[in-house]
């Protein structure tokens, strides 16, 4: 590893899995072509294998494990006072393809947290799309759509370990019922212009994340295929 990467990721503490992930996706990014990004599955649990991801931890290991759930393959992630995702770094044209389509499926969620604070750092369910428009960490954004366990649904607020690098986007909360497949679609695109005031052409990674190290809680969560597309 680069001896600016290991000195940076030691002083940072928990200026977070957040910042892990966009370190190694600025030390690591790859490029794909036009054709690997029409309207293609990012994630297609059937066929994927998980060592297609990068197992990024700040606080031991979240449990990821591809399972059958209703006759498909879903991603299956527990939390015990956990910190882990997985990142799949890939660089995606988001002026053709602005949709990100996913599934999850909420089995045991968090206790209601205060998510604006470092103690209530915690979610049940969290997508993060990274962007970066130069090489400096500092340069590199997070957007993160989550399960919150507080706010209402479309609210927004700053990471409370990175709010200069990392936004907060509540996509399901706790009026939501457990057990049930919700299926989302968001034009990333428009929420990167709300939150930066810019348009952004491209993303170079995609993390999934189910935590609950800072409330030592437990949750389980379910994760379907997830995929771009142009409308």
């Amino acid at each position: 590893m680069n001896q600016s990467l290991v000195v940076i990721t030691n002083i940072l503490s928990k200026l977070t899995f957040t910042i892990l992930i966009i370190l190694s996706v600025l030390f690591n990014s790859a490029a794909y072509s036009d054709s690997d990004i029409k309207l293609e599955r990012l994630v297609n649990f059937t066929n994927i294998d998980l060592k297609a991801f990068e197992d990024v931890s700040f606080k031991d290991n979240t449990n990821y494990q591809v399972v059958l759930l209703d006759a498909r393959k879903v991603l299956r992630a527990e939390s015990k006072a956990s910190a882990s995702g997985l990142l799949l770094k890939k660089t995606i044209d988001i002026s053709k393809t602005p949709y990100l389509n996913w599934r999850w499926r909420l089995e045991k969620g968090l206790s209601e947290l205060p998510e604006t604070t470092k103690s209530g750092d915690d979610y049940a369910a969290r997508i993060y799309l990274i962007y970066s428009s130069g090489w400096f960490f500092w340069q590199t954004k997070a957007l993160n759509y989550v399960w919150s366990s507080r706010k209402a649904k479309e609210t927004t607020w700053p990471n409370a370990y990175a709010p200069d690098n990392a936004m907060m986007k509540a996509i399901r909360d706790r009026s939501d019922e457990t057990g049930i497949w919700y299926s989302e679609k968001r034009n990333i695109q428009d929420d990167f212009k709300v939150w930066l005031g810019e348009n952004i052409s491209e993303i170079e990674g995609v993390a999934i994340m189910t935590d609950t190290d800072d409330s030592e809680g437990h949750a389980i969560v379910y994760y379907g295929d997830i995929f771009f597309s142009a409308d």
